[in-house]
């Protein structure tokens, strides 16, 4: 049961994403590694025909309905190249055949899917400004893990910029400023 096994791992209470109110969240963050991969989606065993557990299918689309950020990285984005049509992400590289990129290859499955692959570096995120949809490749590399730790940093700084702007674009339109 992944909720059990998360709960172990967290060592804390954990609620079931059926339990979740977007209203309650100014973002959405998706780690990836094989979790992702596996158990959010079946993008491990089938690729670009995977499919996207209801819950989080479900918390994606009720996030990018309201405008709100999703931060993903690794593995991650393939779950918002599924469910956001056109949506920008970047898993790092999409040159196949380096041993720093093993899994470039899933850039070609993110167009497939009718997303938007954006190749960026291992330290650097990318900001799709129209979906609030901010990604990094994090362990799509192979390199040290500070550069991964600095790319899911930009990925979570970039985010709250996101989050900031749309605050005091509210904040304006509502006179409030």
């Amino acid at each position: 049961n992944v909720l059990k096994e998360s709960a172990r791992i967290a060592r804390g209470k954990i609620s079931s994403l059926d339990a979740l109110n977007e209203e309650q969240f100014d973002a959405m963050f998706i780690p990836g590694g094989f979790g992702a991969a596996k158990n959010l989606s079946t993008f491990a065993t089938e690729g670009t025909d995977m499919s996207v557990d209801p819950g989080v299918s479900k918390a994606v689309k009720a996030f990018h309905a309201n405008s709100k950020p999703i931060g993903m990285c690794c593995i991650a984005p393939v779950i918002a190249a599924k469910l956001i049509p056109g949506v920008e992400v970047t898993v790092g590289s999409d040159q196949e055949g380096t041993d720093k990129w093993p899994y470039a290859g899933t850039a070609g499955a993110i167009n497939a899917m009718g997303g938007r692959h954006v190749v960026t570096d291992v330290n650097q995120a990318h900001v799709d400004q129209k979906n609030k949809v901010v990604t990094t490749a994090a362990f799509m590399c192979e390199t040290g893990i500070h550069e991964i730790h600095d790319g899911v940093g930009e990925m979570v700084k970039r985010s709250h910029e996101v989050i900031q702007i749309d605050f005091l674009s509210r904040a304006e339109h509502n006179n409030y400023l």
